[in-house]
């Protein structure tokens, strides 16, 4: 299972690596197949990650361990963290990334990529949340291959959300170091996992603190006006992806 996930981590790492070579994902209006893959990656969160989170936050209160302490919201407290902190984190690139417009295209500013200071900023978050993903593919919310092999497809379609957002924030420095980085942090994470166990709490807590950093790292690409995105689009690979969540 081990090898499994390490191949996994690797794959995903490609992702990163190659998916500036992918045509037609960029421009406007928004990409059908991005808006799929974050429909999808969506999806996996909530019909996937929270409930199987929520279960078993039930479960360790029915044992009785007080060390576990009161789990009813801890979940959703954890998801709305991450939720916050990757909110965080996109307006300080956004900000920097405005603040910096100075050239007009008939009329219009045109965003410039973002300073030095702003880019490891982002990009350092973006390579420990790469990492957090490669360490749970080696500790899961739930065991086997199937829970692997669904949990790598939602990340590997959200890698390529990712990728997009990052590359138009930070331009050739994400090609040149950007994406090399995240490539990296998706395996470092993997091998650390696969030198180090937790416990069933602090697996939960990672995976509450991932299902709320994907949200807002998916709807933040969807929601911007310049993106005219396709709320069908997004609706059917959330739908696909919840059938074939419903069908394992």
């Amino acid at each position: 299972m081990t090898v499994l996930a390490g191949t996994l981590a690797v794959a995903l790492a490609g992702i990163h690596v190659f998916a500036g070579r992918l045509r037609g994902l960029s421009g406007v209006p928004r990409s059908v197949w991005l808006s799929m893959a974050g429909g999808a990656s969506v999806a996996y969160v909530f019909v996937h990650i929270l409930p199987e989170l929520h279960h078993r936050g039930a479960v360790l209160q029915r044992v009785g361990n007080r060390a576990f302490g009161s789990l009813e919201h801890h979940v959703y407290l954890v998801a709305l963290l991450g939720f916050t902190f990757f909110y965080g984190v996109e307006q300080f690139a956004r900000q920097s990334q405005e603040s910096d417009e100075h050239s007009e295209v008939g009329g219009a500013k045109t965003k410039t990529k973002t300073g030095a200071g702003v880019f490891w900023i982002h990009i350092g978050s973006f390579t420990a949340y790469n990492a957090l993903i490669g360490y749970l593919l080696v500790h899961r919310e739930r065991p086997g291959v199937e829970s692997l092999l669904l949990f790598a497809t939602a990340m590997a379609l959200h890698f390529v959300v990712n990728d997009f957002g990052l590359r138009d924030h930070h331009h050739e420095a994400y090609d040149r170091l950007g994406r090399w980085m995240l490539a990296v942090g998706v395996v470092a994470g993997w091998a650390l996992g696969s030198a180090t166990a937790v416990g069933e709490l602090a697996v939960n807590t990672l995976f509450a603190f991932l299902a709320g950093s994907v949200v807002l790292n998916v709807i933040k690409e969807e929601l911007p006006e310049d993106r005219d995105s396709r709320v069908w689009s997004f609706a059917l690979g959330a739908g696909a992806y919840t059938a074939v969540l419903l069908a394992g």
